[in-house]
């Protein structure tokens, strides 16, 4: 089967597009071409793959990206069975002419964790047109959902393939006092300001604090400031299988997304991430994350926008090691029996080379029966 994968807002070393589908494809003995922003990310495409540059749908660049791209999915689909699109704006911009589609919904595109998934303005398109554009796709296209509360946002039933990790057999090694990190991408909205400020209290007690991901331009300067004053280490973009090791034996990870409408229903990637790699989670109420964690005790749950309880959160964690591990051990034991992607990586295979065999878009289903 030959496959293009495309998106003009993930960077393409994003680990679910690159380092879980991708790899799973390859794997399979699948031919992959990539439709991505390997220039604007600095990124040199993988072996393995025939890769097609295009601009990146972030910031200035967005307009740039939107004309590039459909040309862009239009070469890498002339030959292809399937193509895979990653984000609404790549959605937008179908060429006419194109093999079985399916579009992967990692994100709510009006919600506001999802500014990058949809290439407007900072003040996004209204929630009923971004609703009408997901409407009119599920009957033009297959899709993937990556969680199950996505659900509830389509009329039709669809699979879900949901977010995962690949998980050691073994428990990592223990949480340390020495560190603790943060995983993904910084942003506003994403608790930086909190980040910052927990890493200028916990400096005086010698425990330093990593932030391994990119920064939204609004954001960047504040964490830049910070680096440079001593206070944190920032590493930007590194790629997945570098970054889960990298923060492996931290005391722990810290998701602190703040209280906003319709956020924090699907788990956080980086929360999956953490359990993996046996950290004790520091999160936030978002929903989804704080089951979770009380769910296992796998972490702690602290207030939204508190500094001093993510801080009395950490030091406890410093002062009583033998918790910290019991936490990360099952965090690792939740994640290895429910998020592990070595458990969905063949469902993902077989789902799309069942959708390139018929070489037809989707049938029309029913709606899926209203809850008792």
């Amino acid at each position: 089967m030959r496959v293009c994968v495309g998106t003009i807002v993930h960077h393409p070393e994003d680990a679910r597009i690159m380092h879980r589908q991708i790899r799973a494809l390859l794997d399979a003995g699948h031919e992959v071409t990539y439709v991505a922003p390997f220039t604007d990310c600095n990124v040199t495409p993988a072996p393995g793959i025939r890769a097609i540059d295009v601009p990146r749908a972030l910031g200035a660049h967005r307009g740039r990206a939107l004309r590039a791209v459909r040309g862009a999915l239009r070469r890498g689909t002339e030959d292809a069975d399937l193509l895979l699109v990653c984000d609404l704006a790549s959605l937008l911009r179908l060429p006419r002419h194109r093999p079985v589609t399916v579009w992967d919904v990692r994100d709510d595109a009006s919600g506001p964790w999802a500014a990058g998934s949809f290439p407007g303005p900072p003040l996004r398109l209204p929630r009923p047109l971004l609703r009408l554009a997901e409407s009119r796709a599920e009957h033009r296209v297959h899709l993937i959902l990556a969680d199950a509360s996505h659900r509830e946002r389509f009329e039709l039933s669809h699979p879900v393939i949901p977010r995962a990790a690949r998980v050691p057999e073994r428990p990592p090694r223990p949480p340390a006092g020495g560190r603790i990190v943060h995983l993904g991408r910084l942003r506003a909205d994403g608790g930086v300001a909190e980040l910052v400020e927990l890493a200028r209290r916990l400096a005086p007690y010698g425990i330093r604090t990593d932030l391994i991901g990119e920064a939204d331009p609004a954001v960047r300067p504040a964490v830049r400031d910070a680096q440079r004053a001593g206070l944190l280490d920032w590493y930007g973009h590194v790629p997945d299988r570098h970054a889960t090791r990298m923060a492996e034996g931290a005391l722990a990870g810290l998701a602190l997304p703040h209280d906003l409408p319709g956020a924090g229903r699907a788990m956080p990637a980086k929360v999956v991430e953490y359990m993996a790699r046996g950290l004790p989670v520091i999160t936030t109420p978002a929903p989804a994350a704080a089951a979770a964690v009380e769910r296992t005790g796998c972490g702690v749950v602290v207030p939204f926008g508190d500094v001093d309880a993510a801080l009395r959160a950490v030091l406890a964690l410093r002062d009583d090691p033998v918790r910290a591990a019991d936490m990360g051990a099952r965090g690792h034991r939740e994640a290895l029996r429910h998020h592990n992607w070595a458990d969905h990586a063949g469902g993902f295979v077989e789902l799309l080379e069942g959708w390139a065999a018929t070489g037809a878009a989707p049938a029309p289903a029913r709606p899926r029966p209203l809850p008792a």
